[in-house]
C-alpha cells in the first residue's frame, strides 16, 4: 500500500483523485475551509495554503506520490489586474506549492520512486483573452515542472496536467447555466466540458508506477482545444 498525498482534496478534481487513490492506497489530504471527516484509507487535514506558517506535520515519513491540486481561476482585462492580485494569485498556486513541495522533500526521496503531479491550464500554452493572471501563475508552475523533473531525476519523477476547463465548482462561475455550459461545450473540437474524474484518471496513472517511464511533460486533457481546429 502507497502513501499519498493530496493537496486540495476536497473537492473538485482533487476529491475525485482522493477517491480513486483510496481504493487500494493510504491518501492524506487537505481541506481549507469546509472541514471534512476523515475516513477508511483517507485522512483529512486542514490547510490554508496562503497563510504565511503553513502546518505540514502530519506529512507522512514516506511520500509515494504528491499531487497539488489547489488553484483558482480569476478573468480580467488585463488592464484591471492590480499587481497586488497577481502577487496573491502567484503565492496561491505556485508559491504554495513549492513550499509544500520543499517541506516534502525528504519523504519523497524515503520512497523507491515518487511521483508529483502539478496543475496548470491550457490557456498557458494557447492563449487566451482574459486570462492574463492564472496564466502567469500556471505558466510557472510549467517552468518548475521541468526544472524540478530534471533536478530529481531519477529518483522523483514530476509532471503537470494542463486542463481545459471543467466541470468542477472552481468553474462554476463559467457553467452556472446550461447555456453557458453548452457554449463552453462546442468550443472544444469533442462537444464536451471536462469532468473532475477525467482529470482525476490521469492524475491518479502519473502518481502511480504505471507511470513509471514519464516524467519531465505537460500533459494536455482539454477536448482537443489546444492542438484542433474543427
Amino acid at each position: 500500500m502507497k502513501n499519498y498525498v493530496v493537496i486540495g482534496g476536497s473537492t473538485g478534481i482533487g476529491r475525485a483523485l482522493v477517491e480513486q487513490l483510496s481504493t487500494d492506497h493510504q491518501v492524506w489530504a487537505t481541506y481549507n475551509q469546509t472541514p471534512i471527516e476523515s475516513k477508511d484509507r483517507v485522512t483529512y487535514h486542514q490547510l490554508d495554503v496562503t497563510a504565511e506558517n503553513m502546518d505540514l506535520t502530519w506529512l507522512p515519513d514516506q511520500i509515494d506520490g504528491l499531487a497539488y491540486c489547489v488553484g483558482s481561476i480569476a478573468l480580467k482585462p488585463f488592464h484591471r489586474i492590480k499587481a497586488e492580485e497577481f502577487m496573491q494569485d502567484y503565492q496561491k498556486q505556485t508559491v504554495a506549492a513549492i513550499q509544500i513541495l520543499q517541506q516534502s522533500l525528504s519523504a519523497l526521496k524515503a520512497s523507491d520512486q515518487a511521483s508529483v503531479v502539478l496543475f496548470s491550464t491550457v490557456a498557458v500554452q494557447t492563449g487566451f483573452p482574459f486570462h492574463a493572471l492564472v496564466s502567469s501563475s500556471k505558466g510557472a508552475i510549467e517552468g518548475l515542472t521541468k526544472a524540478l523533473s530534471a533536478e530529481w531525476a531519477p529518483k522523483i519523477r514530476v509532471n503537470a496536467i494542463a486542463p481545459s476547463i471543467t466541470d468542477t465548482p472552481l468553474a462554476s462561475n463559467l457553467l452556472s447555466t446550461q447555456e453557458k455550459k453548452d457554449a463552453n461545450a462546442q468550443r472544444h473540437p469533442l462537444k464536451a466540458v471536462g469532468e473532475a474524474e477525467d482529470i482525476a484518471k490521469l492524475a491518479a496513472f502519473l502518481l502511480k508506477e504505471d507511470s513509471r517511464w514519464i516524467t519531465g511533460q505537460v500533459h494536455h486533457i482539454d477536448g482537443g482545444i489546444s492542438s484542433l481546429k474543427v
